[in-house]
């Protein structure tokens, strides 16, 4: 009997710590919590963000998910503005997507050509372009990607000039931005999108989710602030 009641408490403290290291959706970890992980979004309303036009969200929270589409402003960004950091989030597309991640954003009235975007798009899997591209400047590669309708990871890192994409673990794009040293040039002498030199970008700004059309979702939203 005493070794049943041991082996059934020991049980039962494993089932609890497991539960703690796993945490639910919107929630950290006791871990991530001890490394200084920041949850942006509590997966109940719209505390911390608000349309990039200063508008409130008009999307309700949906499957404890920010959804960007028609919600009023080209993208819902979140209320502080970040530097050098680890940025993570779930994503889940329907059948069609686009829409995107962007990050720090310098100018909220211009967001496109003072920011950048980590592409979120059902479509190509490699380029420019492909889920997990830095938009225009970052080519995808290694891209596996879940199926519309099933959720992907997608992990954004910024310190200093370096920028990379993780999709479901695994790196698909990286960029030096110190590289860029001409506008509208990318450093194999192709041409990008931005109208002036992606080196001279700001380091710090806004996180937002875009609006492009069509209904996109995201959860487990939290950001790790780096030593600058």
């Amino acid at each position: 009997m005493r070794l049943t009641f041991k082996v059934s408490v020991a049980v039962v403290a494993l089932l609890l710590s497991s539960q703690v290291v796993q945490a639910g959706d919107n929630e950290l970890t006791r871990e991530e919590k001890a490394e200084g992980w920041q949850l942006l979004f509590n997966g109940r309303d719209h505390t911390g963000w608000k349309c990039s036009n200063g508008k409130e969200i008009a999307t309700p929270v949906e499957q404890e998910s920010l959804v960007p589409y028609e919600s009023g402003g080209y993208l819902i960004i979140h209320e502080k503005e970040f530097g050098d950091f680890i940025f993570k989030c779930d994503v889940l597309m329907g059948e069609k997507c686009n829409s995107g991640v962007f990050f720090r954003v310098g100018d909220l009235s211009n967001p496109v050509q003072s920011g950048f975007e980590g592409q979120v798009m059902v479509g190509p899997t490699e380029g420019y372009h492909a889920f997990g591209a830095i938009y225009d400047l970052g080519p995808v590669t290694n891209l596996k990607l879940n199926d519309p309708g099933e959720w992907n990871s997608m992990t954004i890192t910024a310190k200093g000039p370096h920028i990379s994409i993780s999709v479901n673990g695994t790196e698909v794009s990286r960029i030096n931005c110190e590289e860029f040293t001409e506008p509208s040039t990318r450093p194999d002498g192709t041409k990008h999108k931005f109208k002036k030199a992606v080196k001279d970008f700001p380091r710090k700004g806004y996180i937002g989710l875009q609006d492009h059309g069509h209904k996109v979702w995201f959860k487990n939203i939290k950001i790790l602030e780096l030593d600058e």
